[in-house]
C-alpha cells in the first residue's frame, strides 16, 4: 500500500522556483515534500543559465587573446582543448550543485522524494510509493526544448540546450536553428571557440528586443564571422557524410548549408506531460498551466510557478513567483504578480538588457513620452576598458515617471538593475540624478542619461531670470 503524507506544502519540481519555495517554507518551520524525477537544480543549473554562462566566459577569454592588440599586447591564436572546455563547464555546475542537492534540502527539513509527481484527484498527488495530500501544492516543472516542425528533424543528430554542454569534441561548423537569445549566445561562444557558425532564423534575429539595440549586437556578431540568415525557411534537414545538410528557401531562391553539427534553439515547451492535470481539474493550454494574478490555478489549492505558468521564461521570474506563493500560501497576503519590473538580459558581447516598456509600447500606451539616450563612448570607464560600443535608452512619461530602460553594451545586465528597482518603485527620473556613483564606473551612464531629461529647462528664460534675480541678494 502507498504511504500517505499530509504536509503543509507539496512542491512538484526541484528547479529554481521549486527549490526557492521549498527552502523558504522549510526555514519558516513548514512541513514540505519536494518531488523531483530527474536532476535537482532543474534546467538552470544543469542545462541553462549556469553552463551557458560558463561556456560564454571561456569564449570571452579566447576572444580576448585574439583581440588584445589595441591594448599593446601582441594577439595570439588560442589553442583550445574541447575536452578541457567541457570539463570547465561541468566544474562550474559541480561547484554550485551542493546548494541544490538532496542532502542540503534534507538538512533543511524538506522531505525530498526522487520520483515524478502526478495528480490522482483534486487533493492528492502520487509519487512512487507515496500519496501526498498537502494543504497547498505548487507545480514547478519548468519547460524543455521544443523541436520546430522541420522536415527531417527527427532523422538527424542534433544538440539542444540539454545536450550541447555534453559535447567533448571539436566543432567545425555549427548550424543553429533559432536566432533568439539562446541561439545568439551559443553562436558567439562557439565562434570564439573556433567553430564556423551559421544561424537560421525564420523571422528576425533577437526580435523581442528593441531593434535599435539589436542592430549593434548583430553587427558585432557578424563582424566576428557569424553568418546570420534571417527570414529563411528550412525545407529539409538531412544527414550527410560528416554532418548535416539544411535545404533552405529565401526570397524565392533555393540553396543549402552544410555543417558538422546542429543545435536547435527554437523555443521551449512547458513540461505538462505526466502531471494528469485533468484529474485535479486544472486548466492548461500549449503555453502552460492557466493561473490568475496570484499564480493560483483553476484548482484553488494548487499554484503554478516559473516556465510552467507561461509568460517570461527566466530563472529570476521563477524565483519571483516563489516569493509570491510563499507570501500567499503561508501568510495569506493578497499579493499579485506584476511583470513591470522584471528585467531580462541577452549575454552576448555586447550584452543587451531591458526592463519595463520599450519605446514603441510606451508610446502606444502613454502617447506623450520622452526618450533619453546616453552613449558608452561618453563614459570614462568605457574609454579605459575599450568598451565604447553601446548606449542606454530610457523612456519616461510626460511627468518624468520612468516607464522603461534598455541598455546595449559592456555589463548591461549589471547596470540595468537600478532601473528595475526604479520601475518597481514607480520612481521619477529625478530620483536617478540623486545617487552618487563612484568614478570611474560604467554605472555613471545611469546618472548622465537622467540629467538629459532636464536639458530643455536649462535654457528656460524663466529659470535664467530667477537666477539673475537671486544673485542680487548677494
Amino acid at each position: 500500500m502507498a504511504q500517505t503524507l499530509k504536509p503543509d506544502l507539496c512542491v512538484i519540481g526541484a528547479g529554481s522556483g521549486g527549490l526557492s519555495v521549498a527552502a523558504a517554507a522549510a526555514q519558516f518551520g513548514v512541513e514540505v515534500v519536494l518531488l523531483e524525477k530527474h536532476k535537482m537544480g532543474g534546467d538552470c543549473l544543469n542545462y541553462g543559465c549556469v553552463p551557458s554562462k560558463a561556456l560564454i566566459a571561456v569564449g570571452k577569454h579566447a576572444h580576448a587573446m585574439r583581440s588584445s592588440e589595441p591594448f599593446g599586447i601582441r594577439p595570439v591564436s588560442p589553442d583550445i582543448d574541447p575536452q578541457q572546455v567541457h570539463d570547465r563547464v561541468k566544474s562550474v555546475i559541480a561547484a554550485i550543485e551542493p546548494n541544490d542537492s538532496v542532502e542540503r534540502f534534507t538538512g533543511l527539513g524538506v522531505h525530498v522524494i526522487e520520483e515524478a509527481g502526478s495528480f490522482k484527484d483534486r487533493n492528492t498527488v502520487v509519487a512512487g510509493d507515496y500519496e501526498i495530500r498537502a494543504r497547498r501544492t505548487i507545480i514547478a516543472t519548468g519547460s524543455s526544448p521544443a523541436l520546430p516542425p522541420v522536415p527531417g528533424i527527427d532523422n538527424v543528430p542534433l544538440f539542444t540546450n540539454e545536450t550541447i554542454f555534453d559535447n567533448q569534441e571539436r566543432i567545425d561548423h555549427l548550424i543553429i536553428i533559432g536566432g533568439g537569445p539562446i541561439g545568439m549566445e551559443m553562436a558567439q561562444a562557439h565562434r570564439r571557440l573556433g567553430a564556423r557558425v551559421t544561424v537560421l532564423e525564420a523571422f528576425t534575429a533577437l526580435s523581442k528586443d528593441d531593434p535599435e539595440l539589436t542592430a549593434i549586437v548583430l553587427k558585432q556578431l557578424r563582424e566576428e564571422g557569424i553568418e546570420i540568415i534571417e527570414n529563411v525557411r528550412i525545407d529539409q534537414l538531412s544527414k550527410i557524410d560528416g554532418g548535416i545538410r539544411a535545404d533552405l528557401s529565401k526570397d524565392e531562391e533555393n540553396y543549402f548549408v552544410e555543417g558538422s553539427h546542429l543545435l536547435v534553439a527554437a523555443g521551449r515547451k512547458p513540461n505538462l506531460s505526466g502531471l494528469n492535470l485533468e484529474a485535479a481539474q486544472i486548466e492548461y493550454d500549449p503555453r502552460g498551466v492557466k493561473v490568475n494574478s496570484g499564480l493560483k490555478t483553476t484548482n484553488k489549492k494548487v499554484y503554478a510557478i516559473g516556465d510552467i505558468a507561461g509568460g517570461l521564461q527566466f530563472t529570476h521570474v521563477a524565483n519571483y513567483h516563489a516569493g509570491i506563493v510563499i507570501r500567499n500560501a503561508l501568510f495569506r497576503m493578497p499579493v499579485k504578480m506584476s511583470t513591470a519590473g522584471i528585467p531580462w538580459v541577452t549575454y552576448t558581447e555586447p550584452e543587451m538588457a531591458h526592463v519595463g516598456l520599450d519605446e514603441k509600447t510606451a508610446k502606444e500606451k502613454h502617447g506623450n513620452i520622452k526618450v533619453l539616450r546616453w552613449p558608452y563612448a561618453e563614459n570614462d570607464r568605457a574609454q579605459a576598458e575599450g568598451a565604447t560600443e553601446g548606449f542606454i535608452k530610457v523612456v519616461t512619461n510626460k511627468r518624468g515617471r520612468i516607464l522603461g530602460a534598455s541598455i546595449v553594451g559592456e555589463h548591461a545586465g549589471e547596470i540595468i538593475q537600478m532601473w528595475a528597482l526604479a520601475i518597481s518603485k514607480k520612481m521619477k527620473i529625478s530620483a536617478m540624478t540623486g545617487f552618487i556613483s563612484p568614478y570611474p564606473t560604467l554605472t555613471e551612464i545611469n546618472k548622465r542619461v537622467s540629467y538629459t531629461y532636464f536639458e530643455s529647462s536649462l535654457t528656460s528664460p524663466l529659470l535664467r531670470n530667477t537666477i539673475k534675480f537671486l544673485s542680487k541678494f548677494g
